[in-house]
């Protein structure tokens, strides 16, 4: 982004970090705030150069290996490894965004907003408070907004000093504003604190705002901005947990949340979204529907047995889990998340016969 935003461009989809390769956002077919009306990644991929096990190198597109293409695109690299690709850009004439925030009182009001809202952002996402009970159950801050104009710029910061950057609109200075320490005691991310946390941001998030210009890094990539962020969780880690359901299925994140909340299981990266048609991956994760994002500490009190009942909820809907943030999930539900798994072996088979490319999500799925 450093290199294309002085040139105009943005890349089509845009994950929660900007700590992405080309070729890890091809491998699994990332999605973004822009799902519902942009797609995954891969299908801004007009081409890319694969290196496969036999060591040659294939130039492949959508239309001159379709199989290769679709397999690769979500398929978690296990086809090979992509050496460069060709990939259609979005142009934007600023690096900032137009932003508006509202605050929604529970699930259902936050469901309900977000599904009367597809059609007026291309960027949206509502951050939800897992813990929250009662009426105020899936309680949440959403957060949408267009990339602004320069227009958009000049009447919102037009004043008797002026705007500062008139002469930068497409100016982009990422960085990192703190560091994590590199050791954080055990259990410092534990239902009371997080509770804290979820009731402080919820809180100082405004019941509604329109037209805030943000910065790419403020909207697209907050975690970013504190490096090594991950060290809050501890030795242990966290484990992160995300599935897919279709839209008639919306009663499963109801359901979620009340088990989640009712076992105090503290998540405060809770991220529900919407998503659009998915692509033609066989490993491809979005389809229409609802998806819910969560991070756990990995020492969380019945947290297996937690998730072993969300992974139910999910199949029993025609949902899905995310293969890139699946650490547990068993061999035999990931069969059946995913109807085309057997024809993403047989094309393994094909171009890795002695399964050089693997990996320990691979080996323990049977990929």
């Amino acid at each position: 982004m450093v290199a294309l935003l002085p040139a105009g461009w943005f890349v089509p989809v845009s994950p929660g970090t900007r700590k992405v390769t080309v070729g890890g956002a091809i491998a699994a077919d990332v999605h973004g705030k822009n799902h519902h009306v942009a797609g995954s990644f891969a299908r801004y991929v007009l081409s890319f150069d694969l290196l496969t096990a036999a060591g040659d190198v294939r130039t492949v597109t959508p239309e001159s290996d379709p199989g290769l293409f679709w397999g690769t695109a979500g398929g978690m690299g296990l086809t090979g490894l992509i050496l460069r690709a060709t990939v259609q850009l979005k142009r934007v004439e600023t690096s900032r965004l137009v932003v508006d925030t509202v605050r929604t009182a529970n699930i259902d009001d936050t469901m309900a907003y977000l599904s009367s809202t597809d059609d007026n952002y291309d960027y949206t996402v509502a951050w939800t408070d897992c813990l929250a009970t009662r009426s105020a159950l899936g309680r949440s801050v959403i957060t949408s907004g267009n990339f602004a104009t320069r227009d958009d710029l000049e009447s919102r910061y037009r004043s008797k000093s002026g705007w500062r950057d008139r002469g930068k609109p497409l100016e982009f200075k990422p960085s990192a504003l703190l560091g994590a320490p590199p050791v954080f005691p055990s259990g410092l991310v534990n239902p009371r604190t997080v509770a804290l946390l979820n009731e402080a941001w919820f809180r100082k998030a405004p019941r509604r705002r329109t037209g805030e210009i943000q910065s790419i890094g403020k909207f697209f990539h907050p975690l970013d901005a504190i490096r090594s962020w991950n060290r809050v969780y501890g030795p242990a880690g966290f484990r992160q947990y995300q599935y897919v359901v279709p839209f008639n299925a919306s009663d499963v994140v109801r359901r979620s949340l009340e088990r989640i909340s009712a076992l105090r299981a503290p998540s405060f990266v809770t991220v529900l979204k919407r998503f659009g048609p998915g692509d033609p991956g066989m490993l491809s994760f979005p389809m229409p529907g609802w998806t819910l994002a969560l991070d756990f500490p990995s020492r969380t009190p019945w947290l297996t047995s937690l998730l072993s009942e969300l992974d139910e909820m999910v199949l029993e809907a025609g949902g899905r889990l995310y293969l890139a943030k699946d650490s547990r999930i068993p061999a035999e539900l990931m069969a059946r998340m995913y109807p085309r798994l057997d024809e993403f072996r047989r094309l393994r088979a094909t171009i890795d016969p002695a399964g050089v490319f693997g990996s320990d999500l691979s080996r323990r799925l049977g990929l």
